[in-house]
């Protein structure tokens, strides 16, 4: 296989979303279904492009995409195209496109500025628990950046943005964000923190050592803890639910992007 196929599929299907993003925007003020039925075709290409690259990188590599920030983010991103590709299926509204893309997209530019070369894994990272770990921490983060997708389309409905033909209503985004939080708690609480913690313990010689990659985990973890228990309770609905999801994205980029600058034992990766 050539050297870099991955990096230029990569290249290729960020373009193709990018492209998604402006028919979602144009059919979110026209409602046009044809703009609408394209937006989707392409975002369809660019998600099969984006698979069609971590395969590759998993060829290249001889591992799964998962052992470094770059191939983190990519795979990351592709559970929310995944998540959104899924929800435009079952529900047969694509407005929620129009947020879901640039979530992805940011991801995306985020990936592009880390490094990308591929090698073979080091020991600490030989460990079926690292796969565990790694995985379900995207998945579950994945399923929160959707959450903030709707909560932010969520609150430009409030502010008279969009028509009912052309955006989920304000109750189905609310139960994205709902479910969308509830699917991705325990993923996080089994792969952020137990599986982490275990593969922590397997590398390392020790569970926990406040790493700056942990103790934003744990700090996203005790949030969403927070928003689950006060929706339960029925005070943090609609609006509030909405900030909330809001306020998760800014501390998940936090601590995403505290791990490249603050170091620690998951400075490499």
């Amino acid at each position: 296989m050539r050297a870099h196929i991955d990096i230029d599929l990569f290249r290729a299907c960020f373009w193709i979303y990018l492209a998604s993003f402006i028919l979602f925007s144009v059919y979110s003020a026209s409602r046009k279904r044809p703009v609408g039925a394209a937006a989707i075709l392409l975002f369809s290409a660019g998600l099969l492009l984006h698979t069609a690259g971590l395969v590759a990188r998993w060829t290249i590599s001889s591992h799964p995409p998962l052992a470094t920030m770059y191939e983190y983010s990519l795979t990351m991103a592709w559970f929310i195209g995944a998540a959104f590709a899924f929800l435009a299926a079952k529900t047969r509204r694509i407005g929620l496109g129009v947020v879901v893309s640039p979530a992805l997209l940011l991801v995306l530019v985020i990936a592009s500025m880390l490094p990308k070369h591929a090698s073979g894994l080091m020991p600490a990272l030989q460990s079926y628990w690292f796969y565990i770990h790694v995985s379900l921490a995207a998945v579950s983060e994945g399923a929160f950046l959707v959450a903030s997708g709707a909560g932010i389309l969520f609150l430009l409905k409030r502010r008279g943005g969009g028509g009912p033909g052309a955006l989920p209503s304000s109750e189905l985004l609310e139960e994205i964000i709902s479910r969308a939080i509830r699917i991705g708690y325990p993923l996080f609480t089994i792969g952020a923190l137990f599986a982490g913690a275990i593969w922590a313990q397997y590398a390392w010689g020790r569970f926990w050592s406040w790493d700056p990659k942990e103790t934003g985990a744990l700090v996203i973890w005790l949030f969403y803890t927070l928003v689950l228990h006060q929706n339960a309770a029925g005070k943090w609905r609609g609006k509030a639910l909405a900030v909330t999801s809001v306020i998760g994205l800014a501390i998940i980029l936090l601590s995403f992007l505290g791990n490249l600058f603050l170091g620690g034992l998951h400075s490499y990766i």
